[in-house]
C-alpha cells in the first residue's frame, strides 16, 4: 500500500497543503512545532478514523477556522481516495471512502494497515498491563474485524455488567442476580474469544518478533513474549476448551468481592503480557535502551506480521525515533527500512542525516510552520 499524495486544508498548522511522497522512505525534517508530527497524525487518521493523540476536531482546527479536511490518495490492487471533513458550525466529522461516508471504524481498521512508532511507546515496556493489552489488541484488530467487534462488544458488555453490579450492591435486590448470571454468560463467550485470539496471535507473531528483534540488535539475544490470562502463571497453560469453564470458575469464585467493589474483576480487560529478555523480566531488568530497542522490534514485528496476514504492505510512521538511539543503532534502523514498504520518519534537524540511507528513491521534505518544501 503506497500513500501517493496529501491534501490538508485548515489541520493544525496547514492552511491549505499539498504533499507528494516517495513509495520509499520519506524524511520529514524540521524544528519542533513546525508540523511534522501533523503528518503523521493525519495519515493515522486516515488509516484507522482514531487520532493517535487523542485530540478533539476543535484542537486540529488551523487557528480560528470554520472546518478542516484531510484528503489522501492511496494505491495498492486498487486506487482509493480517503476524505476526513470537519465542521466546527455542525460539530460533524464526516469519514468518506471513495466519495462514500463510511459510519463504522471496523469497515476501515486493517483496510489501510499502518504501524506507528513514537516516544509515547515507552508505555507498552515500562506502563500498565492496560498499555500492553492496548498494543496488541490495536496489532490483532488490524489483522481481523471480528477481533475488533469483539472488544466493542466486550466493553458494552463490561459496561453494562458494571452498572448492575453497583445496583446490586446498593439496592441488596437479589432478584437482580439472574440477570447478572445472563451477563456472566455474555462475558464469559465473547471474553473467551478475545482469550483465544490473543494466545493464538503471541504463538504467531512471536517468529515475526524474534526476527525484527535480530535485525534491530544485530545478536541472538533471547527476547520473549509470555502472555497470561484468567489468573494463570506464565507457565500454566489452558486449553481452549478450558477456558469458559475456568472464567465460570473465576467468576463465581470473585462474585462477592465483584458486588462489594462493584468491579469487573474476572476477564481479558485483566491480563498481561509479559515481555522478557534473556529470561529476565524487561519491566524490572531492563535499561533504557534496551526498552528502546524492544519497543522498536515490537513494531517492525507488527508490520511483518501484518503484511503477511494481510497480504497488503503496510505504511510505517516514524516519530522522532532516530534521536533517542545511539549512532550504531541508528543506522542499522534505517538501512532496514528500505527492505520494508513505504515510509515517514519525523527528524528536528539535519544532524543525524549522515546515519541515513541516502538512496535515490528517498525523499527529504523540509516542514516549517505548516509549509513543506522539498530538500
Amino acid at each position: 500500500m503506497i500513500l501517493n499524495s496529501l491534501l490538508l486544508n485548515n489541520f493544525r498548522l496547514y492552511k491549505d497543503a499539498k504533499i507528494d511522497f516517495s513509495p520509499s522512505i520519506n524524511y520529514l525534517i524540521g524544528g519542533n512545532g513546525q508540523g511534522k508530527t501533523s503528518l503523521l497524525e493525519a495519515i493515522y487518521f486516515m488509516c484507522t478514523t482514531k487520532n493517535f493523540k487523542a485530540a478533539s476536531d476543535t484542537e486540529l482546527l488551523r487557528f480560528t477556522s470554520d472546518f478542516y479536511s484531510v484528503e489522501g490518495f492511496f494505491s495498492n490492487i486498487t486506487d482509493d481516495n480517503v476524505k476526513i471533513y470537519y465542521s466546527n458550525a455542525d460539530n460533524k466529522r464526516i469519514y468518506s471512502l471513495n466519495n462514500k461516508s463510511v459510519t463504522r471504524t471496523s469497515d476501515i481498521i486493517g483496510r489501510f494497515p499502518i504501524v506507528l512508532l513514537t516516544p509515547q511507546d515507552h508505555a507498552i515496556t515500562q506502563g500498565t498491563p492496560a498499555d500492553r493489552r492496548k498494543f496488541f489488541d490495536s496489532v490483532i484488530s488490524q489483522a481481523g474485524s471480528r477481533y475488533l467487534m469483539n472488544l466493542m462488544e466486550y466493553a458494552k458488555i463490561l459496561k453494562n455488567r458494571s452498572a448492575l453490579l453497583g445496583t446490586i450492591s446498593f439496592s441488596q435486590r437479589t432478584d437482580l442476580m439472574e440477570e447478572l448470571d445472563a451477563w456472566n454468560e455474555k462475558l464469559v463467550l465473547v471474553g473467551s474469544e478475545i482469550i483465544i485470539a490473543r494466545k493464538n496471535f503471541v504463538r504467531e507473531f512471536m517468529p515475526f518478533f524474534s526476527d525484527a528483534f535480530k535485525s534491530v540488535t544485530g545478536r541472538n539475544d533471547a527476547a520473549g513474549i509470555s502472555y497470561t490470562y484468567l489468573g494463570n502463571g506464565i507457565s500454566d497453560e489452558i486449553a481452549d476448551s478450558r477456558i469458559q469453564d475456568k472464567f465460570h470458575e473465576l467468576l463465581k469464585i470473585r462474585r462477592n468481592e465483584e458486588l462489594k467493589r462493584e468491579v469487573n474483576l474476572v476477564g481479558p480487560h485483566r491480563d498481561e503480557f509479559i515481555f522478557t529478555l534473556n529470561s529476565s523480566p524487561l519491566r524490572i531488568f531492563g535499561s533504557q535502551g534496551e526498552h528502546k530497542t524492544f519497543q522498536v522490534a515490537l513494531r517492525f514485528g507488527q508490520y511483518f506480521f501484518l503484511k503477511d496476514k494481510l497480504n497488503r504492505t503496510p505504511v510505517i510512521l516514524l516519530d522522532d525515533v532516530f534521536g533517542e538511539l545511539e549512532a550504531k543503532k541508528a543506522s542499522a534502523i534505517s538501512e532496514h527500512l528500505n527492505e520494508l514498504g513505504q515510509t515517514f520518519v519525523t527528524m528536528t534537524d539535519f544532524s543525524n542525516v549522515s546515519l541515513l540511507d541516502k538512496s535515490k528513491d528517498n525523499l527529504f521534505i523540509n516542514i516549517q510552520n505548516g509549509t513543506a518544501t522539498y530538500a
